[in-house]
């Protein structure tokens, strides 16, 4: 027995060495505490392009080589790149040398390698050192690598440590992928309602912008607040609704808002420059959206700063948003007793035949057709010259007895227009007919 051996499995010698380094590094710290506090001098700068390399490709070995002590794992590493700025002297674009700082521990944690930031880490890197503007941790939140997010955090990084302009790794998980990270931050003590310093942004304002919607169920799982306000006075509601611009971009925007206004966000919380919800929905031509809001409360004659009504803002908004039915939107509005347009506005919507008929018939006159006629493209006139023939025709001119009526229904019904016509005691014809269906024909 004695001249017998044990032999070690690779995972069993790992464990061993990582122990032994773990060991060292605390006597290291021991000393270090027991010792006088060295004058605290600048970090020392390395532009040495060798070590940049070793650690954008994740070269361990070499990793291991270069930076085998404390000093050398919290090194400055200085980067130059060039790039265009305008010069007024010479009257045009030249290549200028830019310089960034950053350091060893942020580089690999940026590009998730995980088994080099063990090592620097094991070598006293600064787990919190904000270096360039960032620490370690919010570039693994951004990348995002929740593998080096756990590990930075399993040897005590702040999961609120601030960057230079004042946000939080939470505040950088902006992707569908980095919920993870978000989960890990959050289990570590990351405070869910901490506002950017400047702004006051929060992680849920964040989640709102970028239309995620696991994020967004997982702050307000943790405590968010869905009625925080931005310094401007942005709610993440009104950060969701202004963000909904693009149309494939809709139906993840409206599960977001969803989400919000049944964890008690207001529908009519008016943010930076008055814009409440249903105005940045409207702009955005979001009518499925609108109809959310509307349904939970939004005023739809509320003006904002500028005097704008969301009427307005959806009249805009035609032109660009023609594929998604903006005269839904438009009927919506006046469901909820929104005023018809100034005249002067149909100059927007008449190149959109179903918008321009869904304004006419809010009136009980049609406007003259000088203001908006002479805006509609030939071919356009040509494709619809019945709609369009029988607008100018009664232009002026008094409407039909059955329309009258209806605009009279409509406007003793005022904001109840939406909830009382369906449950008329009319035919299913007229309840149509007082909900202003698309005929194509102005009479």
């Amino acid at each position: 027995m004695a001249h017998e051996s044990f032999a070690f499995s690779p995972s069993a010698l790992r464990s061993l060495r990582l122990q032994r380094e773990l060991l060292e590094r605390e006597d290291r710290r021991r000393a270090l505490a027991r010792a006088p506090a060295p004058r605290l001098l600048p970090p020392p700068l390395c532009r040495d392009p060798a070590v940049h390399n070793a650690l954008y490709a994740g070269d361990l070995p070499r990793v291991q080589s270069l930076f085998r002590d404390e000093a050398s794992a919290n090194l400055v590493l200085e980067m130059v790149s060039e790039e265009l700025v305008w010069s007024p002297e010479q009257g045009l674009w030249v290549l200028s040398p830019r310089r960034q700082h950053t350091s060893a521990l942020r580089i690999a944690a940026a590009r998730g390698y995980e088994d080099c930031a063990r090592h620097l880490l094991l070598r006293g890197a600064a787990v919190d050192a904000v270096v360039g503007g960032r620490a370690p941790l919010h570039d693994s939140a951004a990348a995002p690598h929740p593998n080096c997010a756990r590990l930075l955090l399993a040897f005590g990084a702040d999961p609120n440590v601030l960057s230079a302009d004042g946000s939080a790794p939470l505040h950088l998980c902006t992707a569908p992928h980095s919920l993870r990270c978000a989960e890990l931050l959050l289990a570590h003590g990351a405070r869910v309602n901490l506002g950017t310093r400047e702004r006051q942004v929060t992680a849920l304002h964040v989640a709102a912008r970028h239309g995620l919607l696991a994020h967004v169920e997982l702050y307000l799982h943790h405590g968010a607040d869905p009625s925080r306000r931005t310094h401007q006075g942005e709610t993440p509601l009104n950060a969701a609704a202004a963000a909904a611009e693009r149309p494939e971009d809709a139906e993840r925007f409206l599960r977001v808002a969803e989400r919000l206004l049944a964890a008690g966000a207001q529908a009519g919380a008016a943010g930076r420059k008055g814009h409440t919800p249903l105005h940045n929905a409207c702009a955005n031509g979001h009518p499925a959206l609108a109809r959310l809001l509307l349904r939970h409360g939004a005023d739809a004659t509320v003006p904002n700063g500028a005097g704008d009504t969301p009427m307005d803002c959806a009249l805009r908004a035609v032109p660009e948003y023609r594929e998604q039915r903006p005269e839904e939107t438009l009927a919506l509005l006046l469901d909820h007793g929104a005023l018809p347009a100034h005249p002067k506005m149909l100059r927007l919507c008449c190149q959109h035949p179903p918008a321009l008929e869904v304004m006419l018939n809010a009136y009980d006159r049609v406007p003259p057709a000088d203001g908006w006629a002479d805006a509609v493209p030939p071919e356009l006139w040509e494709e619809h010259r019945a709609f369009y023939a029988s607008a100018v025709r009664m232009a002026g001119r008094p409407r039909r007895l059955q329309h009258l009526a209806r605009v009279a229904i409509r406007r003793c019904l005022g904001t109840r227009c939406h909830t009382a016509v369906p449950k008329l005691a009319l035919p299913p014809a007229l309840r149509r007919y007082l909900q202003l269906p698309i005929e194509g024909l102005i009479s």
